[in-house]
């Protein structure tokens, strides 16, 4: 295999190389000569591999590893070093976004410092809560260089991390065999209790869901707030209760939490205690979330959230997705109360704009309601979307008014 300062080089077929030229972060197997042998050819998932053009000249450098996606582009200057000051550079990049979005301030310690692809670390992820960064990995490559990349957030200036939790045994490829352990690789654990727009959350990042908190509907929670003044809420799908907490400061009448897992219900209710203790107005139930639905008395709340899980985390499931999309909606629009507030979401990346919107449409044309968009919503602006690689948005959103 040809080497470039020892770096292994791929191909690219000829024409393949203009996506790259568009600064887009992904090279799919097929746009490669071929992919290269890894027990014959001394090249490993994870490796730093060059990328050149069909006329040989070198696009970039990135991390190699099997699959669709063969390579993630980490630079397209094919002399950057690909080393501490890289990543230290890239990471102190992402860390003056946030504080031009004014995070974190005297009211929100919790955030996300990088956001893969929109912050040009593809195939990394890190949320900060407080003094603790939570590191996810999504490719080998940022597997190998997670001891690197502990220590750069460390000394990162002007952030307060003190603690790196490593939490990547469910987001790496499968495949790799890479064996990897969540745990501490920097500090310990010093409280689990973050700070959103002044409300607390308990943060479960040991065992909980992602990161431990989704802090991407953080302006979608406050959002829900203004309108909860007064009204009956259900959150399907709570998780850990974020909406229900900010529905009980919004001043609602009563709100209702719903989710399959037990656990989930457990956080939730942690959660609303530590900011409502003894709120008489919060209760919540582990069950279906269709079989609650289904099961609901018409008009029992004005007010609904439908946050699922991603029904489609890859394209091969996207019509199924979408056929759960018509049928969750179509049953809140024939439930929720006249006037009432639909705030409805994907979250799955495969699942575009578009498509969700014409789910929700079907599922309101069923109901043979009078359905008015409020709001479009989407992730908020510590997610941020390279204007390079769209696939870096994924939360759709929207808010509606029934009649």
């Amino acid at each position: 295999m040809e080497k470039i300062n020892n770096i292994p080089v791929l191909t690219l077929r000829k024409g393949k190389e203009d996506s790259l030229n568009r600064f887009h972060l992904w090279v799919f197997s097929g746009a490669l000569t071929r992919m290269p042998d890894v027990e014959k050819e001394g090249i490993e998932e994870g490796d730093l591999v060059a990328v050149a053009a069909s006329d040989g000249h070198v696009v970039g450098l990135g991390h190699f590893q099997i699959g669709s996606i063969a390579v993630r582009m980490l630079t397209f200057d094919s002399e950057e070093m690909i080393d501490k000051a890289f990543y230290m550079k890239r990471l102190s990049e992402a860390f003056a976004v946030r504080k031009a979005l004014g995070l974190p301030n005297e009211n929100t310690n919790a955030f996300r410092l990088v956001h893969g692809e929109g912050d040009f670390l593809s195939g990394l992820v890190v949320d900060v809560y407080g003094p603790t960064a939570v590191v996810q990995a999504h490719s080998p490559g940022m597997h190998f260089a997670r001891k690197i990349i502990a220590e750069c957030l460390i000394e990162l200036p002007g952030t307060a991390i003190k603690n790196v939790y490593y939490k990547s045994e469910t987001t790496l490829p499968y495949k790799a065999q890479l064996d990897a352990r969540n745990d501490y690789m920097v500090g310990s654990y010093c409280g689990d209790t973050a700070l959103e727009n002044g409300l607390c959350f308990r943060v479960d990042w040991l065992k909980g869901q992602k990161t431990g908190f989704f802090v991407d509907q953080r302006d979608n929670r406050a959002l829900l707030r203004y309108y909860s003044k007064g009204r009956s809420v259900l959150n399907m799908f709570c998780y850990t209760g974020g909406f229900s907490v900010y529905a009980l400061s919004g001043g609602a009448r009563e709100v209702v939490s719903v989710d399959s897992s037990a656990k989930a219900i457990s956080l939730t209710d942690a959660n609303v205690e530590l900011n409502f203790p003894n709120d008489s107005r919060h209760r919540s139930e582990a069950t279906d979330a269709f079989k609650y639905l289904d099961a609901m008395e018409s008009g029992a709340h004005d007010l609904i959230i439908l946050d699922p899980p991603a029904f489609a985390k890859h394209r091969s499931a996207l019509r199924n997705a979408l056929q759960g999309y018509r049928r969750l909606n179509a049953r809140a629009f024939e439930k929720i109360a006249p006037g009432g507030i639909l705030f409805t979401f994907s979250c799955s990346q495969a699942v575009t704009r578009e498509q969700f919107r014409l789910a929700v449409f079907s599922a309101a044309a069923q109901s043979r309601r009078k359905v008015r968009i409020l709001h479009q919503l989407t992730q908020p602006a510590d997610h941020p979307v390279s204007i390079y690689h769209p696939e870096s948005e994924y939360l759709k959103g929207l808010v509606l008014y029934v009649e």
